[in-house]
């Protein structure tokens, strides 16, 4: 082989290694099993107003390439959905035994275990190297299973709507996101945590290793940005706030009325407030596209959005209004993205107005 034949040879290799390193970069990911920079899925109920009973498992989902709600091809529990390519790189990671990722699941209600009421009111999962990764923040009770079982999708989840927000950053991002964990005190069931992410990652490691926040303030606010640039506003609070996230800090600090749709099928549910400068009010029905009609006794998820058109927050997390949460950690993550706030605005179809008035 002569110097030229070689040199070709080489540049080949290098333009398709960098064209693999490009697609193994760890990222939110589509119903293609594309990259994307964000994704919004909002499982339906299996009980709809006006409708026959769904299976469950059907889900609309939500990027910047299609700028509204779509009902996807594809059934939440397959691999080929969007929450299963996006997961896929989890259990390659776990699989290989990848030193170089990081992954730390959390959920109050863990597969295979006991409901803990100790731990804040959260469910997650991170997973990403020293390059990016993504944070998946969800309402799903009993997801995802332990890594070595795979890709699952619990029967628990089934009956009542859920929503799973994805979205991907650079691995700068992630110190940040893990002292918004620490006050949200989750409950880890499964990580991998190497030495080479200390110290940037020591949050994490102090949350697995069972420390608590031990003094004020309870809450903490900060600003996260996405691979794609994307900004977003996160809200974490400790279980020492004692106090409706909702309606006594999230509507306060974002200046704007507030519709909330959290779980409202317990005795202890909160109703609408209009004691404090912004109001939050409780939505009671949802209409998505197809008209996919439901009741809000009928969901799981956890989101709110403005009221007014003009302010255009849109906040998922994973905790409700309810008494008893008012004392327990848990936080929201915030965007004013057009495209997140139209499809959640349209979708409130009849809200609680407050009692007096």
């Amino acid at each position: 082989m002569n110097a030229e034949s070689f040199q070709i040879i080489f540049i080949y290799f290098l333009i398709h290694l960098n064209s693999f390193v490009s697609v193994a970069e760890i990222t939110c990911r589509d119903d293609t099993g594309q990259p994307v920079d964000w994704f919004v899925v909002y499982k339906l109920p299996r009980s709809r107003v006006n409708q026959s009973t769904g299976t469950g498992l059907e889900y609309m989902y939500l990027d910047s390439s299609t700028e509204g709600w779509q009902m996807s091809k594809h059934l939440v529990n397959m691999t080929k959905g969007a929450v299963g390519q996006t997961l896929e790189q989890l259990y390659r990671v776990y699989k290989s035994n990848d030193k170089n990722c990081v992954y730390f699941i959390y959920n109050d209600a863990a597969p295979e275990m006991k409901y803990d009421r100790y731990h804040g009111h959260a469910k997650g999962i991170l997973l990403l190297d020293k390059t990016q990764g993504f944070w998946l923040i969800h309402s799903v009770p009993h997801f995802p299973p332990f890594p070595e079982q795979g890709y699952g999708w619990p029967s628990s989840a089934r009956m009542f709507g859920q929503t799973l927000f994805c979205v991907t950053y650079k691995y700068s991002q992630f110190e940040e996101i893990s002292k918004q964990l620490f006050y949200e005190n989750p409950h880890v069931y499964n990580l991998s945590l190497p030495d080479a992410f200390q110290p940037e990652l020591s949050f994490l490691q102090a949350i697995a290793n069972g420390s608590c926040l031990t003094s004020p303030p309870w809450k903490r606010r900060t600003k996260l940005v996405s691979a794609g640039g994307q900004q977003f506003q996160s809200f974490a609070k400790y279980k020492n706030f004692g106090e409706d996230i909702y309606a006594a800090w999230l509507a306060q600090a974002l200046e704007t009325d507030l519709l909330a749709e959290t779980w409202q099928r317990t005795k202890d549910a909160l109703p609408s407030n209009c004691s404090l400068p912004q109001h939050v009010y409780n939505i009671l029905r949802i209409k998505l596209p197809g008209s996919v009609v439901f009741l809000s006794h009928s969901d799981h998820s956890k989101w709110c959005v403005s009221q007014d058109y003009s302010r255009q927050w849109t906040c998922i997390g994973d905790i409700n209004r309810t008494y008893g949460q008012m004392w327990r950690g848990g936080g929201l993550l915030c965007t004013l993205n057009p495209f997140i706030y139209k499809a959640f605005r349209h979708s409130v179809l009849l809200y609680r107005k407050c009692i007096d008035g």
